[in-house]
C-alpha cells in the first residue's frame, strides 16, 4: 500500500522515510534499494520529487546512485560529522588554527590507539608509511595523500568513531591546506621520521609516548608554519 507524503518539508520527510526503509530494512552500506520508481510509488510521489530526495541523501553519502545500476546504501550512512565540501580556502591564521584544532584531538587519540594495539589497525598505519616512504622524492600530492592517510587511519584506530571522523572532516575539506603545509614545512625526512617514531610508540602500546610524540610532531609543523607566514 502507497504510503502518502505530504508537504509540507516534503524532501525532508522523503529523506527521512528513505532512511527509515534502510534502517528496517537492516541494510547496510553496499546493499541495494528498491529503484527510483519502486520508491516514488512507494512514497505516492513523482520520480523527479523522490530523485531531488535521493541527491540530499547521496550529498551526505547516505546513498549512492550508479548510473545503470541502481541505488545502493552509502558507505557515509551512519557518519555523524559531515564534511562541507564547499568551504572556502583558510587564510594564514586559519591554518594554524586547523593546527591548534588537530593538536587538542590527535595527541589523545594516539594515546588510544596505542592502548587498543589492534594488529589489522597497525598494519594499516605501517601501509600508509610505507607509501610515504616511496613518496620522499616525489611529488606533493602523492607524500601528503600518504600522510592524510596515516593521520585518519591513526584516528580511527581509537576506537572513537566520533572524534576520528572529525579528524577525517578536517583532512579531507582542508586538503589544500595540508598540501600547503607540507610544502611550507619542507622536511620530509623529518616529518616521516616522527610518523614513524609515532607508529613505533603505538605497537609497543606506549599510550604516554604515543601522546608525547603526536603533540610534538604537530606543534613542531606549527611552530614552522607559524614563523614561516608571519
Amino acid at each position: 500500500m502507497a504510503q502518502d507524503v505530504t508537504r509540507p518539508s516534503l524532501s525532508d520527510a522523503l529523506t527521512e522515510r528513505v532512511l527509515e526503509l534502510i534502517r528496517a530494512g537492516g541494510l547496510r552500506p553496499g546493499d541495494r534499494l528498491p529503484s527510483a520508481r519502486e520508491l516514488s510509488e512507494r512514497f505516492a510521489v513523482t520520480t523527479p520529487t523522490l530523485r531531488e530526495a535521493l541527491r540530499r541523501l547521496e550529498a551526505t553519502g547516505a546513498v549512492q546512485m550508479r548510473h545503470g545500476s541502481g541505488i545502493y546504501v552509502g558507505a557515509d550512512l551512519e557518519r555523524v560529522v559531515i564534511p562541507n565540501p564547499n568551504f572556502r580556502r583558510l587564510q594564514a591564521d586559519q591554518m594554524l588554527q586547523l593546527l591548534d584544532a588537530r593538536l587538542l584531538i590527535e595527541p589523545p587519540l594516539a594515546a588510544m590507539t596505542a592502548r587498543r594495539a589492534d594488529p589489522a589497525d597497525l598494519d594499516r598505519l605501517g601501509t600508509a608509511l610505507d607509501q610515504a616512504g616511496r613518496h620522499l622524492e616525489g611529488e606533493d600530492a602523492e607524500l601528503d595523500t600518504a600522510n592524510r592517510t596515516f593521520h585518519r587511519a591513526a584516528a580511527r584506530a581509537s576506537g572513537n568513531a566520533v572524534l576520528g571522523e572529525v579528524i577525517d572532516s578536517l583532512l579531507s575539506v582542508h586538503a589544500s591546506e595540508q598540501r600547503e603545509i607540507l610544502r611550507i614545512f619542507d622536511d620530509r625526512a623529518r616529518d616521516h621520521d616522527e610518523h614513524r617514531a609515532i607508529l613505533a610508540a603505538m605497537k609497543a602500546g606506549d599510550a604516554e609516548r604515543a601522546e608525547e610524540l603526536m603533540r610534538a610532531h604537530l606543534l613542531d609543523v606549527k611552530s614552522v608554519i607559524e614563523s614561516r607566514l608571519t
